[in-house]
């Protein structure tokens, strides 16, 4: 199933051989900015609803706000390489093709009431495989020099993202055969 940030990433591609303007790197970079802060806000809103819906699942909560840290800080690491207090707004999102999430953030309907935190790390794997894709993909398309070293820059900080995550993966127990059961499932009567 194609998620819309899968959807971008074709569109991306798609655009890399067309002969569209090119962004700046201001830009470029405000997008970027803006890509960053819009995931720790997911993967914040991702662990309210874990939180929300599974009081004893505090390890996925836990997950998923180290994550939205981990966005928060670079949205700021970027902010400062710009010399900026606060990022220009975007002209447009750099997920402006019909999607309606950015290529880093999960969409809620990943989310279920049982998941383990091997799950949680799955979604954010996806996640970071994404970005990663989008910025080699923005890299590859880029006829200016500062906005392709800046694209590639964010391609190898998403790239250690996805090793990091997959070292999380290693350490999680997988769940057994029968996680995803539900002893109390939800009762809707109309």
């Amino acid at each position: 199933m194609s998620t819309p940030a899968d959807i971008f990433l074709a569109a991306l591609a798609d655009a890399a051989t067309s002969s569209e303007a090119q962004p700046s790197l201001e830009s470029f970079m405000a997008r970027a900015i803006a890509m960053e802060r819009e995931t720790g806000q997911r993967y914040d809103e991702l662990a309210d609803i874990v939180e929300t819906h599974s009081n004893s699942n505090l390890e996925v909560v836990k997950l998923f706000r180290t994550m939205a840290g981990i966005e928060r800080k670079h949205a700021e690491a970027l902010l400062t390489q710009m010399g900026w207090t606060d990022a220009p707004p975007a002209s447009v999102p750099a997920w402006d093709v019909g999607a309606s999430e950015g290529p880093e953030a999960a969409a809620s309907e990943e989310l279920h009431c049982l998941m383990q935190p091997c799950d949680a790390l799955q979604i954010a794997l996806r996640n970071e495989e994404r970005a990663e894709r989008f910025f080699g993909l923005l890299a590859a398309a880029a006829s200016s020099g500062p906005v392709r070293e800046a694209a590639l820059a964010m391609e190898r900080e998403e790239r250690e993202h996805v090793a990091l995550v997959k070292a999380w993966i290693a350490k999680v127990p997988q769940p057994g055969a029968d996680w995803a059961v539900d002893a109390d499932p939800s009762r809707y009567t109309d």
